[in-house]
Parts: structure tokens; sequence; C-alpha cells
């Protein structure tokens, strides 16, 4: 999301918004080059910005953001998710946020790489932190290698103009330690430092001591070498949920880790990775979340194994709650399964805004799928591909239809014929070149099931890559996770995939004050559809 920067001391500003080979996940070879100039004019009347108010960091956006389970509209999607929500929960996420308190982690954590660990971060009033990040050798999180002691100060700056709903912020190390776990854990790390750091911190490491790898006085070698980075910290946001029995749950997200090792110390987060939870106010019950609270350097959480479960994709899967991904997009998506046929089926609903309240447009694939060998970089999770076959988008703004209008006839869809809330399918046009989409299309994919809480299922797909490439080949397969997905109805209905309901969508256009943004937002997010 591009918002106004209320710094700027004028009331006419002029953005330019510039994109360089964006995220094409139908065709690796389709770069879609985008330049975008806006000027936006204020009234006196209509304007937030207030020239010279640099101090005043939260004037926009506004800070309070509200949604309710039990005020969604009538939406298949919205009705799945109340099956998973009590009624009467209420989220609110302030900006800006309030930090104070132990996150931890509610399960064993899968970064690009692939590497696996827990977290339990402590902020404290004046400003200080002390985060602990435990990492292991496997992906149930029962054999720590190391742990990371991380020690620094955090500053909230201002709402995010780029990721709408998150406030930035700035961070400063001052001391970072390391705690090996064991011989075959530290002959491993040594292999990955430069020399200067094994004959300082490793060469004669005892498991369970501390070891100091950064302090204030000491160069940075180190850290990058272990691919070391708190870049996650320059984007903060915190959600509340107000349960209607009096409780709450709390939890933080922290910006998202680049899926290219090379690119993560360097990496400024515009998406989140999965949330800690407040350890005072925590979904109960959640043995994780204990564990890792009462965690030390010296003393890493050991997480029991949990079930096994099998995978089994029958069924009508969807989003639990507005996702927001890199290279600011916000969607929901809809998935459905039928194993008789190898077909899929999936809805992604793009929006302007945190909240998923403002749509932009909608994308409906479908196709084929074939299940692989089971993961040989992460247990229990199995490889799969997936084809695209057919495409439908829905504008649901105005602007984003004259834009598709702007296309050359037989180049995307029927040309001139785009309208709001009306499905325009771009399988006669082979996809759509302003769009990015070329059809057919294959993907690499990495799935993987675990239960809940309360042991319901939870369908983890792989993560799309930071950079805005394909996984259309094996060696780009990926090696993390989106958020779970959650099982809606139990497989009870399947779409008929021989043909296609082309029925309107019935969404809410968004408003008609912001279309100048949904253009920014759409020429962002044009070639980023398909997040499985």
């Amino acid at each position: 999301m591009m918002e106004v920067d209320n710094h700027q001391p004028t009331s006419q500003i002029s953005l330019e918004f510039t994109m360089m080979e964006p995220q094409c996940l139908l065709n690796n070879c389709c770069y879609l080059r985008i330049l975008m100039t806006v000027r936006f004019f204020f009234s006196a009347a209509a304007a937030v910005i207030v020239a010279g108010a640099r101090s005043k960091l939260w004037e926009v956006p506004t800070g309070h953001f509200t949604s309710s389970s039990n005020q969604t509209e009538n939406l298949p999607l919205e009705r799945c998710q109340s099956q998973w929500t009590e009624d009467g929960v209420k989220v609110t996420a302030d900006i800006p946020p309030k930090l104070d308190g132990t996150w931890v982690s509610t399960r064993c954590e899968v970064r690009p790489g692939p590497e696996f660990l827990t977290r339990s971060y402590t902020f404290h009033s004046n400003r200080h932190f002390q985060a602990l990040q435990h990492y292991y050798t496997e992906s149930s999180c029962e054999d720590p290698a190391y742990s990371l002691m991380i020690r620094g100060k955090i500053r909230l700056l201002q709402a995010s103009w780029i990721t709408r709903g998150a406030t930035e912020a700035q961070h400063h190390l001052s001391k970072v330690g390391i705690v090996v776990h064991s011989v075959a854990a530290k002959h491993r790390l040594a292999s990955r430092l430069p020399p200067a750091c094994v004959s300082l911190s490793l060469n004669e490491a005892v498991p369970g001591k501390l070891y100091e790898l950064y302090n204030t006085r000491a160069g940075r070698a180190c850290l990058a070498a272990m691919g070391f980075s708190v870049t996650e910290m320059g984007l903060v946001r915190v959600e509340t949920q107000h349960h209607s029995h009096g409780g709450k749950v709390q939890e933080l997200f922290l910006g998202d880790i680049h899926t290219d090792w090379a690119q993560r110390t360097q990496h400024r987060p515009s998406g989140y990775q999965q949330p800690l939870q407040n350890a005072m106010h925590h979904i109960h019950p959640c043995p994780v979340c204990a564990l890792v609270y009462r965690s030390s350097e010296q003393r890493p959480p050991v997480l029991p194994r949990g079930p096994a479960v099998s995978l089994s994709l029958a069924g009508h899967w969807v989003s639990l709650r507005c996702e927001t991904r890199p290279n600011v997009l916000f969607l929901t998506r809809d998935f459905t399964f039928n194993p008789s046929q190898h077909a899929w089926e999936g809805i992604y609903r793009h929006y302007l805004d945190s909240a998923c309240s403002q749509p932009t447009f909608t994308l409906r694939a479908w196709g084929h799928y074939a299940q692989g060998n089971p993961s040989s970089k992460l247990s229990g999770a199995s490889e799969f591909v997936f084809k695209v076959t057919q495409v439908r988008v829905t504008a649901m703004d105005e602007s984003i239809a004259k834009l598709l209008n702007s296309t050359r006839p037989g180049k995307c869809g029927r040309a001139g014929d785009w309208r709001v809330g009306v499905e325009q399918d771009l399988t006669s046009t082979n996809g759509c070149p302003m769009l990015g989409i070329k059809l057919p299309h294959k993907e690499y994919e990495l799935f993987k099931m675990e239960l809940d809480h309360r042991k319901r299922p939870l369908l983890f797909t792989g993560e799309r890559p930071t950079d805005g490439s394909s996984p259309d080949r094996p060696l780009r397969r990926p090696t993390s996770f989106q958020a779970p997905m959650v099982l809606c109805n139990g497989g009870e209905t399947h779409p008929s995939f021989s043909t296609f309901n082309s029925r309107q969508l019935q969404l809410a256009s968004g408003t008609a004050g912001l279309e100048k943004l949904v253009l920014l937002v759409f020429g962002s997010a044009l070639c980023s559809w398909l997040v499985y």
C-alpha cells in the first residue's frame, strides 16, 4: 500500500512509483515495467498533512483498525472462517503498537533455507530488548543446535507508508552471544564462519557456555557469515483479539525474512513473518508457548513431537485472516481440491488495506496437480507440481477496469469489455501480458499439514520468493511456508472442474476516492497473484 507521506510540508504531493521486474508467477520470462506518477491535490479542508508537523508521527493513517468476526458479510470465505473463531471476537491494532512484554513462538518455525527455530523476544519500556533465537537441526525443533542471545534498543518511527497498518522502526544492537549445544553443531558452525570468528569464539567452545559474537566495539563479519540479521524489527504490528468471554490474545508481527540467503541481511521488509504471541495473552492451550517462555540461551526448549498427520487435500481451504505479503500485497486465499480428479481451484482476493475490507481485484484460477515424493529437506512435507490451465480476473474498482480496457484486442480477454464486478476469461488469449499471465503454466510446490491446538488440520503451502520470481523449476521449489490455511466443511462439497460457473462475484467495490492508490497497489500486484 502506497500511502501519503504525512511529513511533506506542502499540500501538493507527487509520488513516483517504479517497479522493475516485479513478481511474475505465471511466466518467469515476463517482466512488467510500470512507471506511475500520481499527483494528489488536497484542499485546505480535506488535508491531513500539516506543514512542519514532523513531530506528529501518527496522523496518517488513522491509528485504530477494528474488525469483528460476528459482523461479516455472507461470503463463503467468511462463513468458513467463522467456523474457526468464536462469536464476538473483535480484533484491534493500535498505531503506535505497545511492545512491552515477552513474545514467544507457538510452533517450530521454518525459515527459508530451510532453518528451524523458536523465538522469545522481550521488550522493555525503556526501549531495550532481549531476543532469544534457538536453532535446531530438524523441522520438529527437538534437537537444539545453538542459541543466540541478542541485546539492543528499538525505536518506533512513523506509521509505514508502504505497508498499511504497520509501524516502521529502527534497532541498534549492543551485543550478540552464541551458545552451542553439541560438538556436531560447533563443527557445522565453524565450517561457515571466517577464521577470525572461529578462533575468537568457537575453536574451543564448550557446549552450554556463552561466547560473544558481536559487541559495539567489534565488526559484524561473524554475524553476516551466519546469515544473522534482525532487519525483521524494521516493521512492527501488534494485533489484539478481544474475546466475548473477556479474555484476549495478542500477536506481534515482525518483518518478513528474505527467501534468498544472500539478500536477507540487507532486506527491507514489507510483509510479515508468522506472528509471535504475548506470553501472558496467548491461545490456550499452548504447551509450546510455555516451553519457549521458560527457555534461556543455556536451556533451549525441546518441543514435544506432534502427531504424524497424513496429507489429505480433499475439501475447501481458506485463509484464517487477512494475509500480508512482501511488495505491498493484502489478500485472502480460497482453495478447493478434488483428489479423485487431481484438480484444484483457487480464488485470490486482493485488497487495498491490511483489514482486507477494500477489494481491488480478484483472480480465479484452476487446473490440475500431481503429488510427488516426500521432501528431503523438510520432514513431513511433500512435493507437488501444479499446472494452471485457466484464469479469470474480476476488477473490483473502476480505475482497474479502465486500465484493463486499454489493452490491445486479443491480448487480455475481451478488450473494452471490462466491467467492475464481472469476471473476464483470460484463457482464450493465453493469459494477459499486462498482468504478466501466460497460460498454461507449471509450478513446483511444497505442502505440509499439522494440527492446531484443538487438533484441527492446518494446511501449509510454500512461501513465495521475495524477489518475485516463479518456482517454475524443481531447484526453485520453496523451503519454507506461508501462513496456514484452515479446512472448511471437511470436504463435503467439490466444484465441477470440467465446467466453470462464471457467476458475478458479490464483493463490495472500493472507495472511489482511493482509486489512484488502488492503481499503485495494482501495479505492484499484477504479476504476483498466484500465491499458493
